[in-house]
């Protein structure tokens, strides 16, 4: 076999040019114990943590490949939840920005995710219809909640009762009751979609929001409160009149015999609340106390309404009451007392309507302990707004304190070039045109243009060109970032635009089927002593189809021209006469380049071929099919035949024209992929997508040979099949209304494969210790025992310890899952071995959780089996003392615990974990308070 050609591996070297991706939601989250200062927002496949204060990133939590899809903070501020468009979830640390737990479950988009209020449980709502509860301490699955027929939109925990309450696109809301894992009720007074949820006023109302511009607001009971025998008398009238309570009680009463799956909740229709919006509603969320409610729908303006609190509305109603008193007396005096009641609009009162600069995508509240309330505003067009609402004021109005717009365009970016230097990178789109330092990534120059189609450097990097829709050439000074001269180019949109190589003029091609030349040239200006660089019209070139795009052959003899009717025609500079006409695709060729040696000119269509073709005679090379969708743009790089291909299936990839191979692809885009360039020396890529980003690719040193790279992608796809085959079954269990956390992925699989060979190990060596015995006996002395490298690695440990070792490598998140695929012919050693480790008292809590489960799936075999029957009564022995002993402990602990926090209160006369940070943020208003007082006097 004769040597590979090698080629060089280009990698991800970064994602610049976004602020904020619309697909995910906006998150405060609380860095360095401020909150309200720093937002998350997802980002492609990151997510991004702003300072919204000075406009600067603080944070990036790197994802791997899949887009995020929602953020969820924990309630300690220290953690925060990412669920991605795979299904998957990771808890990242917010201290070091790492992500410590991963969560497999979903086979779809997360869509909703929400901590318990403790933050030990997470739950969450997927595109697959299914709603996972996650044990976060643990790092483990507790169950799946199946019922609902499309999307899960919201989720909610209850803080009272262990409840959940989950809504969905199938226009229901489900509420489950997580102590036996049963959705008991079911709200079906939707017509359409239930798109956002909230619970307001301590847990005793519910809103949703659908496609309608109502929200539906329902009063939740909860019936056993007021069932319960054992309560005393006085928590039970707490908060109510009794007259009250009787109504309740008899309406109770009258309810359960009528529904009796109402046995835990009751839950009413109260009214609803208009909301000024006409579509369906996008976000609805409450801020953290529950005191404020705000929505918006698919427009740019956000409703906020406050929420009232028991005691206001008390007042309110008193108000009310010596009101119509007033006027009874003022009527007459015999008329009596007529009732006063509040409506609901008294209750939940429009507070002020914040219009954004752009459509609204998502949004998060923190109100102060002073009253004021921030708003965090993410939006579609590639902006984070932050609003200000000051609630106690006469007319709230809400004020822009700061806006992220710098770090990216407002559109999506249609023409990149790179400077002749390799340094500075132009991207422009619909309103902007941006020069980005490549080494940092800064955006030095932002300036203002029409909608820009194709761009270029002018030679000595002081000057760049757009070509923009409306016919119009625009060129632009970049040390003063002004527009200098716009030309009335073509009648038509300027598809197209190349440098001559003698770097005196360029080309223009457009869609009013002309193609012009032009030449720089100095003017001078009336005003200005200095010279400017201007351009000027030198030929024409009529067609009779419109121009896609324009280039120059290195030596500047020949001017390939793609036309509308899917033919390339060659044209001879010089003279403008025709040379050849390269025709073959089924599509209009929207992007070409001619090599550096000006034998080959490639081609990419709009049928996703790419064809490459001699330029001296016009046979066309090879045809290769290139992408999933549009082939949208095509460049070689520099100095070789290599070139790169950038689809609407959102990949770039890269091809060798000599061979004809596909050599790698860059994935990373999550939509469509407008444009790329390359750099004159060839080390760096950088691209542009629909997905608002743009990326930079470079070049490294490292060898990409084509067998590895087919075998890799192929182990790729045979992963991916693995996870995608059907989910392994538990025997004699039917698909219920739970169901098991986890899915079948490769870590599973693998970690299933560790455990059977471990096993194995332990076998061989068990059989190897026997025969050494033997041995040992027939010479009558001891003869050295050969020991497994495995486990000399391990530090000369015992086969049954390295079995133990191997077992807690396993993520816990995994754990169930890898059991459920391991064989039962390996279970029995498991079982004796688990009795071993038990009764020395090893790894107790995680050896019963997975005895539990083998015992749950293989429970026919297990009993059945009559060698198992002893090990399982052992087990039961020493389970059943080990855990009790563990329970002792902890028990011990807590009281330890207990006792020591009481010591330390009886010592400090203070309650020391309720009173602490709230003192500790008093003296901070105050030093805060002293410190602006001192500024005025000064």
């Amino acid at each position: 076999m004769g040597l590979t050609r090698q080629y060089l591996r280009y990698g991800p070297a970064a994602l610049f040019g976004l602020v904020a991706s619309a697909r995910g939601n906006a998150a405060f989250v609380a860095l360095r114990g401020e909150r309200g200062r720093c937002v998350a927002v997802p980002a492609c496949e990151h997510v991004f943590v702003w300072d919204t204060r000075k406009g600067e990133k603080v944070l990036i939590l790197k994802g791997l490949k899949q887009e995020v899809s929602c953020l969820c903070p924990s309630p300690d501020g220290l953690h925060l939840a990412v669920g991605y468009e795979d299904g998957s979830i990771r808890v990242f640390s917010l201290l070091s920005g790492e992500a410590n737990v991963t969560f497999n479950g979903h086979k779809a988009a997360v869509t909703a995710l929400q901590y318990d209020h403790l933050g030990g449980r997470l739950v969450s709502g997927s595109k697959d219809t299914d709603v996972i509860v996650w044990d976060v301490i643990n790092e483990s699955g507790l169950y799946r909640l199946r019922g609902h027929k499309d999307a899960v939109t919201q989720v909610l925990f209850l803080k009272e009762k262990n409840l959940l309450v989950t809504s969905g696109k199938d226009t229901l809301v489900k509420w489950w009751d997580l102590d036996t894992q049963h959705c008991f009720k079911t709200l079906v007074g939707h017509r359409t979609e239930v798109w956002g949820m909230a619970l307001i006023s301590e847990e005793k109302r519910l809103i949703t929001g659908s496609a309608d511009s109502e929200l539906r607001v329902w009063d939740i009971t909860y019936i056993q409160e007021v069932k319960d025998p054992d309560e005393p008398e006085s928590k039970k009238s707490k908060g109510s009149s009794p007259g009250a309570e009787e109504n309740a009680e008899e309406d109770e009463t009258l309810e359960l015999d009528e529904h009796p799956e109402e046995r835990l909740v009751k839950c009413s229709k109260a009214g609803s609340i208009m909301r000024e919006g006409r579509d369906r509603i996008v976000t609805l969320a409450t801020d953290r106390t529950g005191k404020i409610l705000a929505c918006h729908g698919t427009d740019a303006v956000l409703e906020v309404f406050s929420v009232l609190s028991e005691e206001e509305v008390q007042k309110k109603l008193e108000k009310k009451m010596k009101k119509a008193k007033k006027k009874a007396k003022q009527n007459s005096e015999e008329e009596p007392e007529r009732s006063v009641e509040l409506s609901l609009q008294d209750e939940i009162q429009r507070v002020a309507n914040v219009r954004a600069s752009s459509k609204i995508k998502s949004f998060d509240l923190i109100l102060s302990p002073k009253g004021e309330l921030k708003i965090v505003l993410l939006l579609q067009n590639n902006i984070i707004e932050l609003y200000n609402l000051n609630l106690s004021a006469q007319v709230p109005q809400a004020v822009r304190a700061s806006r992220i717009t710098i770090g990216g365009h407002r559109s999506d970016v249609r023409t990149l070039a790179f400077s002749s230097d390799n340094i500075a990178i132009l991207s422009a789109a619909a309103e902007s045109v941006k020069i980005w330092n490549r080494l940092t990534l800064q955006c030095i120059r932002t300036m203002d243009c029409e909608y820009a189609l194709c761009s270029l450097f002018v030679p000595g990097d002081r000057h760049v060109i757009v070509g923009t829709k409306t016919g119009k050439l625009q060129l632009y000074d970049l040390a003063s970032g002004s527009l200098m001269e716009t030309l009335n180019a073509h009648d038509g949109a300027v598809w197209s635009i190349a440098l001559s190589p003698d770097q005196r003029g360029f080309v223009t091609g457009g869609a009013d089927k002309c193609i012009k030349f032009w030449e720089f040239e100095l003017v001078k200006d009336e005003s200005s002593v200095q010279k400017r660089l201007s351009m000027k019209h030198v030929r024409i070139l009529q067609l009779d189809e419109d121009v896609l795009c324009v280039r120059y052959s290195p030596n500047q003899k020949l001017l390939a021209v793609s036309l509308l009717d899917c033919t390339v025609k060659i044209f001879y500079i010089d003279t403008l006469k025709f040379f050849l006409s390269l025709y073959g695709h089924k599509l209009p060729v929207l992007c070409m380049d001619i090599s550096y040696d000006g034998t080959l000119i490639a081609t990419g269509s709009a049928d996703r071929n790419v064809k490459i073709w001699g330029l001296d005679f016009g046979d066309c090379h090879r045809s290769l099919f290139a992408h999933d969708d549009s082939v949208m743009y095509l460049q070689f790089v520099a100095k070789s035949h290599l070139f790169f291909t950038a689809g609407k299936d959102s990949k770039i990839k890269q091809w060798d024209a000599d061979k004809f191979e596909h050599i790698q692809t860059l994935e990373g885009h999550h939509q469509e992929v407008w444009c790329l360039a390359l750099s004159p020396n060839g080390d760096y890529v950088v691209s542009a997508s629909h997905d608002k980003s743009l990326r930079l690719w470079e070049r490294t040193r490292e060898p990409l040979v084509l067998e590895e790279e087919r075998e890799m992608q192929r182990e790729a796809e045979y992963e991916e099949s693995v996870a995608k085959e059907e989910q392994p079954v538990v025997a004699g269990e039917t698909q219920g209304e739970i169901g098991l956390a986890g899915k079948k992925t490769i870590e599973t699989i693998k970690a299933a494969e560790r455990i059977m060979e471990a096993i194995e190990l332990y076998r061989e060596e068990m059989a190897k210790l026997m025969e050494h015995k033997a041995v040992c006996k027939a010479a009558g002395k001891e003869v050295p025992f050969p020991v497994n490298p495995i486990l000399r690695a391990y530090g000369n440990i015992t086969p049954s310890a390295y079995v133990l070792e191997v077992f807690k490598k396993v993520k816990s998140s995994e754990l169930e899952e890898s059991l459920l695929v391991l064989p039962f012919s390996y279970v029995p050693d498991l079982l004796r071995l688990f009795n071993e480790y038990i009764h020395l008292g090893l790894e107790v809590e995680l050896l019963c959780r997975a005895l539990l489960f083998l015992l749950k799936i293989h429970f026919g075999q297990i009993t059945g089996n009559h060698m198992l029957v002893t090990v399982i009564e052992n087990l039961k022995k020493t389970t059943i003392s080990r855990v009790s002993e563990a329970r002792d402990v902890l028990g011990f602990n807590m009281a330890g615990l207990q006792y020591l926090k009481r010591e330390i209160e009886a010592k400090d006369e203070v309650t020391f974990f309720a009173d602490a940070t709230d003192r500790f943020e008093e003296k901070k208003r105050k030093r805060k308070k002293k410190e602006k007082m001192v500024l005025a006097v000064l």
